[in-house]
């Protein structure tokens, strides 16, 4: 979450920065350049400016989901600093009392004219367990504001990436949740619908529809949100939307009103937890029991991509949620379509040192060569599993890795991210390109020299 505290004092704001900084992405504004030096060689995040300027705010990026601090020491009045931080679209602005507090006739004038300004003592922030609690109010503050810019809506469509799996599905029904909106005012919809077997399972056994659309079908929405994907994903067809909430990296290429993207998440319905939590939502059995199964199944049971957040969501549903229903769709994993796969990656395979690389090569589906590059993991001394496979026209690499300080985003955006799409996270990430451009990048298609490309590539970026 990104805070802007405007503070000209060295000591409070390194006291803040050691504060926040674990739990918030946090920057300063200050007008000292001297002190802006000083703070910069700490590795203190510092914009330089007038706080009384709007362009000061522009500058260092303010809109709607920066949560700004205002330091107040009462010695002179805040009102023309919080009036530039409204007029350059902060809306989270919180006034930080850090010397004595100003003269009541003072707080009564600036209450009248800026009354969505919330005061803090700088006593209170710095006691760790109020630390979460600010994190909470600007949660709160957040989604009530898309709740609000929303409401006005007659059809709301949420968006899923194609083929949704478990974090996709589970975040439509939590954002509809949200909404307080029914499956006739909010659609859950996806350009291609569920395929594969376990997620099939999931839909049917808490009965969750996903409205298959086309270009076409687009206008008929007034607003459209996109939960565990980004708009770029869908190739141009969308530029512009009015909500995304994700737990992958940030894209560019697309306008939005509202967003929340925390890629240190390990799935995008632990956001949502958060969401649901901070306005007392009321989480129904079917929705904490697809939200549960997302997180165990994005996170691989809390063992990949997985930070506190994560954990606290999973406490919190796990009393709310079914977990009967929860064991009944993990027993969908294992079908014979993906031990054959498997038994194609152990035929074929190659190992070296701790990478196993395969090349499965033409499969119906791309979550067959995910579960294969998930399945090698599993070997005694491999923490790199690099699986390919031609789906439908296109060349799809997986990679996954156990927590290496290499990334495995890094290597597919560098390999391949010249002839198709190409990202993901430190543990996961995943390729995609149309086989004539990796044929032009790479050569032949035949499955030998695929499976002997990758390995090169995947052992010359571990060395």
């Amino acid at each position: 979450m990104n805070c802007l505290a405007v503070c000209q004092d060295e000591l409070v704001i390194r006291l803040l920065a050691r504060a926040l900084a674990p739990s918030l992405d946090v920057e300063f504004l200050v007008e000292d350049r001297l002190l802006a030096r000083r703070l910069h060689d700490a590795d203190v995040t510092i914009h330089v400016g007038d706080p009384r300027r709007v362009e000061t705010y522009v500058r260092a990026g303010v809109g709607p989901g920066t949560s700004v601090l205002v330091e107040e020491t009462g010695r002179r009045s805040p009102r023309r600093t919080l009036e530039a931080i409204r007029d350059a679209g902060g809306t989270l602005v919180y006034l930080l009392e850090v010397g004595h507090p100003s003269n009541p006739k003072r707080q009564e004038m600036l209450r009248a004219r800026l009354p969505e300004v919330t005061r803090l003592s700088l006593a209170d922030l710095l006691h760790g367990p109020l630390t979460g609690t600010l994190h909470l109010s600007m949660t709160r503050a957040r989604v009530q504001q898309y709740q609000r810019y929303l409401a006005d809506a007659d059809r709301v469509l949420i968006l899923l990436h194609n083929d949704p799996d478990p974090d996709a599905m589970a975040s439509g029904l939590a954002l509809r949740n949200l909404l307080h909106r029914t499956k006739t005012t909010a659609i859950i919809g996806a350009f291609q619908g569920v395929t594969r077997p376990e997620n099939l399972r999931m839909a049917n056994l808490l009965d969750i529809h996903v409205e298959p659309l086309n270009h076409q079908s687009l206008a008929g929405f007034d607003r459209i949100a996109t939960v565990d994907v980004q708009p770029h994903y869908f190739g141009g067809l969308i530029s512009k939307v009015d909500l995304v909430i994700d737990h992958h990296p940030e894209r560019a290429g697309y306008s939005v009103a509202f967003k929340d993207i925390r890629p240190d998440y390990g799935s995008t319905c632990t956001i949502l937890t958060e969401h649901l939590r901070a306005v007392d939502v009321n989480i129904s059995e079917r929705t904490a029991t697809a939200m549960l199964y997302a997180i165990k199944s994005d996170t691989l049971f809390l063992s990949r991509q997985t930070n506190e957040g994560d954990l606290d969501a999973f406490r919190f549903l796990y009393p709310l949620a079914n977990a009967a229903l929860v064991r009944k769709m993990e027993g969908s994993e294992t079908t014979v379509e993906r031990l054959q796969c498997v038994g194609q990656a152990v035929r074929t395979g190659a190992v070296s040192g701790t990478l196993y690389t395969a090349h499965l090569g033409h499969v119906a589906r791309e979550d067959l060569i995910t579960h294969v590059a998930d399945f090698l993991l599993q070997l005694e001394e491999i923490t790199w599993s690099v699986v390919s496979g031609i789906v439908h026209g296109d060349v799809v690499v997986s990679v996954r890795n156990l927590g290496d300080s290499r990334n495995a985003g890094e290597f597919v955006k560098r390999e391949f991210g010249d002839i198709g799409s190409a990202g993901g996270h430190r543990a996961m990430a995943k390729a995609v390109a149309p086989t004539d451009r990796f044929e032009q990048k790479f050569g032949p298609l035949d499955p030998e020299r695929i499976q002997a490309t990758t390995h090169e590539l995947a052992a010359r970026f571990l060395e």
